[in-house]
């Protein structure tokens, strides 16, 4: 069989707990494996590894000082030299994910899982003024950490925060005890026994990411809402995507967010036409979502005047 070895690639700020996250994993029963761990780190932080307690998990430790070393050479020799089951690299978060993606690996080497851990006492911090940088980290991870969690932080929208960048990663709330269950189990925004759900324009981004995280809590809903129409080139005839665009970093930096609405007119309305819609919800497999996502049933799409502020702002 061909040899493949996974890399698992971990970052975040510094000081932000990626090397205590690993320092767990690495030694975890459930993450061992019969092969060499190569772990490449690639920024010092004020917690150390325990090198000798590491080698007993078969972790082998090559430290990158700069960024220009971390390149294709290094790792076609390290491959070589230590022939590893996996890779783990524990990033500096000062260097673009992007580059690392982007560079050219060795053949049987490829990226199995992104990570991005972050410290949840200093998350509005870095938002408000590191926002693009922390959204370069996030826009592509399968995974988002936030440790050190307290019950008096507004969690609900450090998660919205994500899920309008990485609408796909997961994301996982720890405290001291270790990961919060079901804090938001509870937590409805909106009146879910009206006949009618009525989102106000200031809560569109709210319930766009509501649905996304508790498609159930929505199924066969129906809700009102105002949105912006996307025809996209190659959609049916019978459907249009109405949403707004959020911002995710500053003006220049935003994204359209919506979901896929059938309506049997939808062919007459022009795109970018402002709409009031009443729909009922769904949940179905939609190959434009690759898997199972919101879809909106129309009752009735109407023209409607467009809002003073379109967009969605999540800080």
């Amino acid at each position: 069989m061909k040899r493949e070895v996974p890399i698992y690639l971990l970052n975040g700020f510094l000081e932000g707990g990626k090397t205590t996250f690993l320092d767990f994993t690495l030694c975890a029963d459930y993450f061992q494996i019969d092969k060499t761990t190569l772990l490449i780190l690639c920024e010092e932080g004020e917690v150390e590894f325990d090198e000798k307690k590491l080698e007993k998990h078969k972790v082998k430790i090559i430290t990158i000082d700069k960024k220009e070393d971390l390149n294709y050479e290094l790792l076609e020799k390290l491959d070589k030299e230590y022939e590893p089951g996996r890779v783990v690299v524990e990033y500096n978060g000062m260097w673009s994910v992007s580059d690392f993606e982007e560079m050219k690996k060795p053949e049987v080497w490829f990226i199995d899982q992104i990570i991005t851990v972050v410290d949840a006492s200093t998350f509005e911090v870095y938002q408000n003024n590191m926002k693009s940088m922390f959204i370069e980290m996030i826009k592509n991870a399968n995974m988002v950490i936030f440790n050190r969690c307290k019950e008096t932080y507004p969690l609900p929208k450090y998660r919205r925060g994500i899920k309008v960048v990485n609408p796909s990663a997961e994301i996982v709330f720890e405290d001291e005890e270790g990961e919060i269950e079901d804090i938001f189990q509870e937590q409805e925004p909106f009146d879910m026994s009206q006949e009618v759900i009525d989102i106000p324009d200031s809560d569109y981004g709210i319930w766009f990411v509501d649905t996304m995280d508790h498609p159930d809590r929505y199924e066969e809903k129906t809700v009102k809402f105002k949105g912006r129409v996307l025809r996209p080139k190659g959609i049916e005839n019978d459907m249009l995507i109405p949403g707004r665009t959020a911002m995710t970093c500053c003006a220049d930096d935003t994204t359209f967010i919506g979901y896929l609405c059938k309506w049997d007119r939808a062919k007459e309305i022009k795109e970018g036409t402002w709409v009031e819609v009443v729909a009922k919800i769904k949940n179905e497999y939609r190959k434009e979502y690759e898997g199972t996502g919101v879809v909106l049933y129309g009752i009735s799409v109407s023209p409607c005047e467009p809002l003073k502020d379109e967009m969605v702002y999540f800080n």
